[in-house]
């Protein structure tokens, strides 16, 4: 008896010390997940009426170039030669693998573009820039990027795709992944026929940051709620503009930029990376590897 006696007391303090720890652990969790709530809020913020999302076509949302992925549709539909479409492809191949946007190579994609679609109307163009979306663009959209956006459009928040590309095929694709709308290059018509001119510049670096705050203003957006989306430094003004920066699949560029202004990263092009977001990497691999081959062959063909 004496010894259950002196175990008692102690069975007994042991039971408070424990209710003790139980307590301190639960109100430090507590803490700790009011900390991590403080430091990390709810984003997207759901109802958030006056915030919005911009995201980058090229390479942000799809891989390659939305403009020469156009280019190889008007050659099926015999918009001009092989000639023609072998720059194209070479264009491609190159911004493929640079993973960067070359001022001069855009321009003249875009040169090339503007001279094609001249004395085309521009109803026509529309209506095949939603062929052309099923046939070469609908397979090349990231996964990853789509559900960024996503999660802006299930906060109900608007989101729109912010491009260089011609504007007609920047609203096919906006209208194809449910986004709000599509701000891109305006080429000029008359009475519904393309000039081969631009009106003004394309909509490129300082260009789509001013066209998102005149968007913002026009929309009563608030810009320190919104958030954007690229992969190139080039659309550094246009990241800097709002309160939550992405940089997507960056180049090296931004991706120094990104982590000096402590930005968030991701980057859905690698095997490792493409694992945690459920991407086929190598269906990637392989989609890259058989477009610059098919490019450099078309290369050697025109020498």
């Amino acid at each position: 008896m004496a010894a259950l006696g002196w175990l008692t007391p102690r069975r007994r303090s042991a039971t408070a010390r424990s209710v003790l720890a139980g307590e301190a652990s639960a109100e430090a969790a507590r803490k700790s997940t009011q900390e991590v709530l403080e430091r990390e809020p709810e984003f997207p913020v759901p109802g958030d009426e006056r915030a919005a999302a911009f995201f980058d076509l090229d390479n942000t949302v799809m891989q390659g170039a939305a403009l020469f992925h156009f280019g190889r549709g008007l050659y099926k539909r015999k918009f001009f030669d092989t000639r023609e479409l072998a720059r194209f492809a070479w264009q491609q191949a190159w911004f493929r693998l640079a993973g960067v946007e070359d001022p001069e190579h855009m321009q003249e994609a875009r040169d090339s573009a503007l001279s094609i679609v001249q004395g085309h109307r521009v109803s026509e163009l529309q209506s095949i820039g939603e062929e052309i979306y099923d046939e070469y663009m609908a397979e090349r959209i990231w996964p990853g990027t789509r559900a960024l956006a996503q999660a802006h459009l299930d906060a109900g928040q608007r989101v729109w795709l912010v491009t260089a590309a011609p504007v007609e095929i920047a609203t096919v694709i906006a209208r194809r992944l449910g986004l709000t709308g599509a701000l891109g290059t305006v080429a000029e018509s008359v009475d519904g026929v393309y000039t081969g001119k631009l009106v003004g510049e394309p909509l490129h670096g300082p260009a789509k940051a001013e066209a998102v705050r005149a968007l913002a203003l026009a929309e009563g957006l608030d810009l320190t709620r919104c958030a954007a989306y690229s992969d190139s430094h080039n659309d550094i003004p246009m990241l800097s503009l709002v309160g939550h920066p992405y940089a997507i699949n960056p180049d090296s560029k931004l991706r120094k930029h990104a982590r000096q202004m402590d930005w968030r990263l991701r980057d859905y092009r690698t095997g490792r990376k493409a694992a945690k977001v459920g991407i086929p990497a190598a269906a990637g691999v392989g989609a890259v590897a058989g477009g610059t081959a098919a490019a450099i062959a078309l290369h050697r063909k025109r020498r």
